[in-house]
C-alpha cells in the first residue's frame, strides 16, 4: 500500500483568544466546557497544537459558531 500524500502544511488559525474575552471566559472554564486541560487551550491559541475534528468541534458548539467562524487556514479578522 503506497503512502498518503499530503499536500504542504497550511497553519491553522483561530479566533479562541477574542471569543474568550467577548464572552468573559477564562481558558480554565473553556477547558471544562469541552473536558481537556486548559494547557490545551493555551496551546491551540498560541498555534503550538492543532485540535482534533472532535475538540474543534466541541469548542464550536460551546461558542455557537459554525467552524469557519474559529478556525481557519487564513489568518482570521483581527489575528495580527
Amino acid at each position: 500500500m503506497s503512502p498518503v500524500r499530503r499536500g504542504k502544511v497550511l497553519p491553522i488559525h483561530n479566533r479562541l483568544p477574542v471569543l474568550r474575552a467577548e464572552r468573559g471566559m477564562s481558558r480554565a472554564e473553556l477547558a471544562e466546557a469541552v473536558e481537556v486541560n486548559p494547557q490545551t487551550i493555551g496551546a491551540l491559541e498560541r498555534g503550538d497544537h492543532y485540535p482534533s475534528l472532535d475538540l474543534a468541534l466541541r469548542i464550536c458548539a460551546v461558542f455557537g459558531l459554525p467552524v469557519e467562524a474559529v478556525f481557519s487556514r487564513a489568518p482570521l479578522e483581527g489575528d495580527a
